[in-house]
């Protein structure tokens, strides 16, 4: 049994996460903004805190996460707003990052995108701009920490139901909400994938054969 905590936790991939790591015995504190959720969280099987990691100091995010041995970074602005963007998606996941380090969580997974980086390529006039930047900065933050991290970088997201297979690719595609929550569970139990990107969309290989050829 490991002790994992979701930032995020009322996001759709969260929900289908911690259900997973439920099943399987996990301890799960689902982190969340909304004292309205707590509902959706508790019947995951997980913990509901609530928590406004945008507004919290790096200090108290680690007071929230202290204790867990996994953080997954699921959260987002939603869009919409750039300043909201740029101070979930970078500043709030970045003092997530230096929380962990501060209260020694050193596991930390990160659902980012399929062509996030730098050199992500969206022009500045898109409204997907200041999200491209935003995860640029957090996935570099994190890749440059003393954390044991994960970045996982799903394709365009669909509701469909999870298939337990997906494909390599840097090329984009789809993939199900619930196939990425699958792969941020088994990410959760194979040290072998610290230190690596996953880049991922739907095919027709067993997860685990995939994340085999990802560490090997």
């Amino acid at each position: 049994m490991s002790r994992v905590a979701i930032i995020g936790g009322h996001g759709k991939i969260a929900l289908l996460l911690a259900k997973v790591l439920t099943g399987r015995g996990d301890e799960v504190t689902s982190v969340i903004r909304n004292p309205a959720h707590v509902a959706d969280v508790e019947a995951t099987g997980a913990s509901a805190v609530v928590a406004d990691v945008e507004h919290l100091s790096a200090t108290e995010i680690a007071e929230v996460v202290g204790g867990h041995e996994a953080i997954v970074w699921s959260a987002g602005a939603g869009g919409g707003n750039p300043d909201r963007t740029y101070a979930v998606d970078r500043d709030a996941a970045i003092r997530t990052m230096d929380a962990a380090q501060l209260t020694a969580v050193l596991r930390f997974v990160m659902v980012s995108y399929l062509g996030a980086g730098p050199d992500h390529g969206v022009p500045e006039d898109s409204t997907f701009f200041p999200y491209a930047e935003a995860k640029a900065a957090a996935d570099e933050h994190l890749r440059s920490s003393a954390l044991e991290w994960t970045i996982l970088q799903p394709s365009r997201l669909t509701d469909s139901p999870a298939t337990g297979t997906i494909a390599l690719s840097e090329e984009r595609g789809e993939i199900s909400r619930a196939d990425v929550a699958e792969v941020a569970a088994q990410v959760l139990r194979r040290k072998d994938t610290i230190g690596t990107t996953v880049p991922f969309i739907d095919g027709d290989t067993p997860i685990a054969q995939v994340l085999d050829a990802v560490t090997g």
